[in-house]
């Protein structure tokens, strides 16, 4: 690896705090600049695989005595607070997996930005919070612990409040549609973000003091040592069921999990660009990381001390998992807007990850479930940066984010609509060429594993739906008639195009990407064995033992799982063509009106929230005000000033203005003052 590389979160960082001083120089070697740190923070976080690959055997679970990194993890540290904490990040499989997802799409979505954010007035800002927020995710991921993580979680956090409402000076429904929000204004859609996602920081933050206080660390290695005692402290002391649901609060919030999934709609408020890199490289997948390290320690502790706490915890993390994935989808088939449709797709697809992660908690042998889940994050960020950046070429042609301002675009625009299918097919889960075929088919079988076969069947149905979903976008978009909102704007002049090179080329490296991590996974691929028995080492490596190994291709419950995979993609697709690639698809009316205005309003989870929250707290203010201000506070005021005049009117009745009478008062006081003096000195 290159010198330095593990603490190449610096690097984006320091590009970021020069940006306005490159500024000054001129805007193209700004651009070029930002360009430039996202490069080289990608070639420090490759310069790593191969050490991981030197250092293991990937294909036989075996650790080789050659791994050329300090300690049995890989983990460089520097004090920090002397004699207190260190500053230190820790290199594995997972977080050099989730380095290169946040460095290597970063810096595809920064050179996409070239033509995107082409003609934006303010991209001095623009680029200062993308490679910010590309430092912040490197941190979080690499950091080898809870406080340092925390920080570079609060980093994305910021950023994302910052590009969500980067376009905060429209206040309203912009001349230019790609310009256009779904809130009324773009700074309140990164607010709303901002405090929804901060109800979740706060828990992580809570438990994270609580862990400390019985661990006397924030490092993950020394948490998965010394036989758990911090367990078994907490425990005793009933916190520890409490700690971990406050310590799972915090990517409940940041992924958008039920219940603070609701700020992620409005997050399609900024930039396409920063769709891309919330949904796919940074932010959401913070918090299924989070889960994803602290996993095996959790579970190692459940299988040494066998606390019930932990296995309850694990089957809340799969159900509240499972039960946001269905319910966004169910949002995503009813919504018109492209961007919209991808929203909720991140947010079901990022509760297909947790409720594998759960899974894997709640059995002894959880190599399945959790390679599952890992897999998937690594196969969801390539193919959602890539349906993000593709819509993104479709808004940047047309003007538009409705779906149904579009069509029939798919001969002026083949590369778009190609590398989104690609997309697309990935995401319906395809499987034996795209990776979303097969992580989604090692979900199945992880709960199949697990022996829950209601999260099965919700999995199953929640698949049949993002299928549909799926390519009902496809088909809007790209088959079918033109829209009279693009026939009118080709009378004006303005035909729909190909995107520019620059924006088409990520897209090319992304569907490529995609394919790639698809076909590599067939077992005999180049020669060696299926990817089960590869990403196994993460777990393994993790918890410092050897498990089982990925569930073989013939065994029965992965058979059930694919078949019934394929059955939901033509349960999904079948109608989707039929409506909408088929035929014209341009009129989505609802067959079940009830149904369709009860998906339309989000299930009314977003209206309760503004009913009990927002006006809730609206009503408690003006009652505070009426109540306590008014009638309390300002009374007494009142009362006070009153008799505060009063008692000074009477008191200046005493002053006459006659000097005799005035000097008189004197006189009195003197001989009073003196009278007191003397007696107070006879009595000493």
């Amino acid at each position: 690896m290159f010198p330095f590389a593990p603490w190449l979160w610096v690097i984006p960082m320091i590009g970021a705090v020069l940006i306005p001083v490159v500024n000054r120089i001129g805007g193209a070697v700004r651009d070029y600049f930002a360009i430039a740190v996202g490069a080289i923070t990608m070639l420090f976080a490759l310069s790593i695989i191969p050490d991981i690959i030197n250092g293991y055997d990937w294909f036989t679970g075996v650790a080789l005595a050659n791994f050329p990194t300090p300690g049995a993890h890989g983990d460089w540290s520097i004090p920090w607070i002397a004699g207190f904490l260190n500053m230190g990040v820790l290199i594995d499989p997972l977080s050099v997996f989730m380095v290169n997802i946040a460095s290597g799409i970063g810096f595809l979505i920064l050179v996409y930005s070239l033509g995107y954010m082409h003609h934006d007035p303010d991209k001095m800002r623009y680029w200062f919070f993308m490679l910010f927020f590309i430092g912040g995710m490197d941190l979080l991921v690499l950091a080898d612990n809870l406080l340092m993580t925390f920080i570079g979680w609060e980093i994305v956090g910021l950023c994302s409040y910052a590009l969500i409402g980067f376009w905060h000076k429209k206040t309203g429904p912009s001349p230019d549609p790609r310009y256009k929000t779904e809130g009324e204004y773009n700074a309140a859609c990164g607010m709303k973000a901002f405090i929804t996602t901060r109800v979740g920081d706060v828990a992580l933050l809570i438990a994270i003091v609580i862990i400390f206080t019985y661990a006397g660390t924030f490092n993950y290695l020394e948490l998965a040592e010394g036989g758990f005692g911090w367990v078994t402290a907490l425990a005793n002391g009933g916190l520890l069921l409490p700690a971990l649901i406050l310590l799972f609060g915090g990517p409940v919030g940041k992924s958008a999990q039920f219940p603070l999934h609701e700020w992620l709609p409005e997050a399609m408020a900024g930039p396409t660009t920063v769709s891309a890199l919330i949904h796919a490289a940074a932010m959401v997948k913070a918090g299924v990381y989070l889960v994803a390290r602290v996993l095996p320690i959790i579970h190692e502790a459940y299988i040494v001390l066998g606390y019930t706490e932990i296995l309850t915890f694990f089957q809340i993390v799969s159900w509240i998992g499972i039960g946001t994935a269905f319910l966004a989808a169910t949002i995503g088939v009813v919504k018109k807007e492209i961007k919209q449709v991808l929203a909720y797709s991140t947010i079901s697809q990022l509760g297909y990850m947790f409720a594998a992660l759960g899974v894997a908690g709640t059995v002894v042998e959880s190599a399945a479930g959790y390679i599952a889940g890992t897999f998937h994050l690594v196969a969801h960020a390539i193919f959602k940066a890539l349906l993000f950046l593709a819509a993104g070429s479709v808004l940047h042609s047309t003007n538009t984010k409705s779906m149904f301002e579009m069509g029939g675009i798919r001969k002026e625009m083949p590369w778009t609509y190609r590398t989104m299918l690609v997309g697309v097919l990935s995401l319906s889960g395809i499987p034996f060429i795209f990776a979303g075929g097969w992580s989604k088919e090692a979900i199945l079988t992880a709960a199949l594993q697990a022996g829950n076969i209601l999260l099965f069947a919700l999995a199953a149905i929640t698949a049949a739906i993002t299928v549909f979903y799926s390519f009902r976008m496809l088909g809007i978009t790209f088959f079918g008639n033109k829209s009279s909102y693009l026939q009118e704007m080709e009378k004006k002049g303005h035909h729909v195009h190909e995107s520019p090179k620059v924006m088409i080329i990520p897209l090319i490296i992304l569907a490529a990407g995609s394919i790639l991590i698809g076909v590599s996974t067939v077992p005999d691929f180049f020669g060696v064995p299926g990817w089960e028995s590869a990403l196994t080492i993460f777990f393994e490596e993790l918890i410092g033992h050897h498990t089982a190994s990925g569930i073989p291709a013939t065994n029965p419950l992965v058979l059930t799982a694919l078949g019934t995979s394929i059955a939901m993609i033509f349960i999904g697709f079948i109608p989707a063509y039929l409506l909408y690639i088929r035929r014209d698809g341009k009129q989505d009316t609802p067959t079940f009106k009830p149904l369709y205005t009860f998906l339309v309003n989000r299930w009314y989870i977003n209206s309760f929230y503004y009913a009990f929250f927002v006006d809730g707290f609206i009503w408690a203010a003006r009652g505070a005000y009426k109540y306590i201000e008014e009638s309390g506070i300002d009374r007494f005021n009142d009362v006070l000033a009153n008799g505060t005049r009063g008692f000074t009117e009477r008191f200046r009745k005493t002053h006459t203005g006659i000097l005799s009478l005035n000097m008189l008062g004197v006189l009195i006081g003197i001989i009073v003052i003196s009278a007191a003096a003397l007696a107070v000195f006879l009595l000493i």
